[in-house]
């Protein structure tokens, strides 16, 4: 299970400002946003908290080892830096076709969600735990800043019941696209 194969990207400025060389300052940021990667599961553009994420990879179709005795959607394992990453088919969780009836590709694009859970009742330490899992997605698109206040509450009516468990509602860009807005959260809780 050797990654040395992978690509990987560290989270970074959106495309514009790499494309001109230009590296964020405070003055050029937003006030009150929050910075999101935008993902696409098949056709449908999704966002993330870029605060959820920790990388972005292209992780080879045979790196990933299946594991028995999974729900569908969990792909396997894949060595991340030496450690055990569980991959998660995010499409498939979501809902929509799983990635294996998908076009076929011979590497996965990826990002690494990072989730800071909050310590159980139960548990003898206080400290909150994370849980960090692999979301293999259909393309990594650009960053998007958002105002987090105008994320709009989910319609019923407006997605597949499989998804709206892991969507924090929608969004509005200035290019009139909407976008679903994931939260990260529920979707590390979604893991057995």
């Amino acid at each position: 299970m050797s990654d040395s194969s992978a690509t990987d990207f560290y989270l970074s400025p959106t495309a514009a400002e790499i494309e001109t060389g230009i590296e964020p300052t405070p003055a050029s940021i937003p006030a009150n946003t929050e910075q999101f990667l935008r993902l696409r599961l098949l056709n449908t553009p999704v966002l993330l908290s870029v605060g959820q994420m920790t990388e972005v990879l292209t992780v080879p179709i045979g790196q990933i080892v299946p594991i028995a005795h999974m729900p569908t959607w969990v792909m396997g394992v894949y060595n991340w830096r030496g450690e055990v990453l569980w991959m998660v088919d995010l499409c498939h969780l979501c809902g929509l076709a799983p990635w294996y009836e998908q076009q076929a590709v011979s590497a996965h694009a990826a990002v690494v969600l990072q989730i800071r859970l909050p310590a159980s009742p139960a548990s003898r330490s206080a400290s909150a735990k994370s849980r960090t899992l692999g979301l293999v997605v259909s393309q990594i698109g650009e960053m998007e800043w958002c105002d987090p206040h105008q994320i709009q509450a989910l319609s019923l009516s407006a997605a597949t019941p499989e998804i709206t468990q892991f969507l924090r509602g929608y969004w509005w860009n200035l290019s009139d696209d909407m976008l679903a807005v994931l939260d990260g959260e529920a979707i590390a809780e979604a893991m057995p």
